[in-house]
């Protein structure tokens, strides 16, 4: 393994990190609507369950969820009901004025970051792609660790950033003055999302 495929990998994450998609739409309105707190611990747990997405890579999980496909079936099936629960929460209470809402705690934003997370079993998939095309076949266990830690880092760096850009004051307010719009739009988004991994075939 050499430099040129760390920053490989990196960059790679990076682009992931930004590209739109159940993570970073469930960033942006917990850290709008709920705080640069509750931001970062949405961030942080998006951030470990990606990492051990890539863990599990390392380790052989795609191999598993190949021979067994029920297995990947069962996690689809789950991450897609818990994107259309986080779509239906958020379309039902896009009316609500913020102060009548119960501010969530760091730990519950945590848990659905990472629950946001482990509920696309695509990521697997992706991840063992990523690493097919970018590192040699022919890793030690010294090198996937550091692969793995590595993710990790950019991960906490990056995911958590984001979320104290998106909790800034000017933007919070402009959000707060098209709550009801842009959480319906972000409701529709993520359920369509749900209802895409859902129908999935692959």
């Amino acid at each position: 393994m050499e430099l040129a495929h760390v920053i490989a990998f990196n960059l790679t994450l990076l682009a992931a990190i930004a590209s739109p998609g159940p993570s970073l739409l469930f960033l942006t309105r917990s850290s709008m609507a709920h705080g640069r707190r509750a931001g970062v611990a949405a961030a942080c747990g998006l951030a470990v369950m990606a990492a051990l997405w890539t863990l599990m890579a390392l380790l052989g999980l795609e191999g598993l969820f190949t021979l067994f496909p029920w297995a990947y079936g069962a996690f689809k099936l789950l991450g897609a009901g818990y994107l259309l629960y986080i779509a239906w929460t958020t379309w039902r209470s896009a009316r609500e004025p913020l102060d009548e809402v119960a501010a969530p705690s760091g730990r519950r934003m945590f848990l659905q970051g990472a629950l946001i997370n482990l509920g696309n079993p695509k990521s697997v998939m992706f991840a063992a792609a990523v690493l097919l095309v970018i590192f040699p076949s022919d890793l030690n266990v010294a090198e996937k660790t550091f692969i793995f830690f590595n993710h990790l880092v950019v991960e906490l760096t990056v995911q958590p950033l984001l979320a104290v850009l998106l909790s800034t004051a000017v933007i919070r307010r402009r959000y707060l003055g098209l709550k009801p719009v842009l959480d319906r739009i972000a409701a529709a988004v993520l359920g369509a999302l749900g209802l895409r991994l859902l129908l999935s075939r692959g």
